[in-house]
């Protein structure tokens, strides 16, 4: 690690030299702190990424041979800095909620014993945790298998729309399910977004089988 951070001390140094400029002209062209570039070209310290992204672009040089890599010195913005091509957008700032996997009988739902890892979900979506898609019954709502499900709490849903479910949670250990909810009078009915699966019927006290704990408010979709 010394030596990195020494190769990248040595390659300030030598663009700087490149280019013509100060320490000080850095500082102007960067933004970075005297003090930071300082410790940089001492090797007391090696930049994070985004300071990486800054001082190369200041110097003119790709960020790979600024951290001692033995490629050109030469800069294409458009291999350095993705937000820079066309349709490229910056990644949504994100928050943690739990995963849930496994429900203990008895625990509340978002127990300790319940959760399985964490996610990530984008600001502006309001979810209390998440669930990872088993399968393909949810494919033609485009949730395929090992998609992130955003789920927001709450104990009901409009008919039509796609929930978190438990169903006859007084066995030992139960699983949430997606599935979209039809609501009527004398029945409820648990549709999977699948033709090859039939749906689930309860009527009359086999109502009472169902819990609504929440309902999908996005997803997250995994490449293959």
């Amino acid at each position: 690690e010394a030596k990195h951070v020494d190769a990248i001390a040595d390659r300030i140094r030598i663009a700087l030299e490149m280019r013509g400029m100060k320490q000080a002209d850095l500082v102007n062209a960067t933004g970075i702190g005297k003090s930071s570039i300082s410790t940089y070209l001492s090797g007391e310290y090696e930049p994070k990424q985004r300071n990486i992204y800054k001082i190369a672009k200041a110097l003119d040089v790709s960020e790979s041979w600024l951290m001692g890599y033995d490629v050109p010195s030469e800069r294409n913005p458009d291999l350095h800095n993705p937000l820079s091509i066309p349709g490229i957008l910056p990644p949504p700032k994100t928050y943690k909620v739990p995963r849930l996997g496994t429900i203990a009988c008895g625990e509340p739902i978002l127990a300790t014993e319940n959760i399985d890892g964490e996610d990530e979900v984008p600001e502006g979506i309001h979810c209390n945790f998440t669930l990872k898609c088993k399968g393909d019954s949810m494919t033609g709502a485009r949730i395929n298998d090992g998609d992130i499900v955003y789920i927001r709490l709450q104990e009901d849903v409009e008919t039509g729309e796609i929930a978190a479910v438990l169903i006859d949670e007084a066995a030992e250990m139960s699983e949430a399910t997606l599935k979209r909810i039809y609501k009527y009078p004398e029945q409820i009915v648990l549709q999977s977004e699948n033709p090859k699966y039939p749906p689930f019927v309860f009527s009359g006290e086999d109502m009472n089988l169902v819990r609504i704990i929440g309902k999908a408010v996005g997803f997250t979709s995994t490449i293959n």
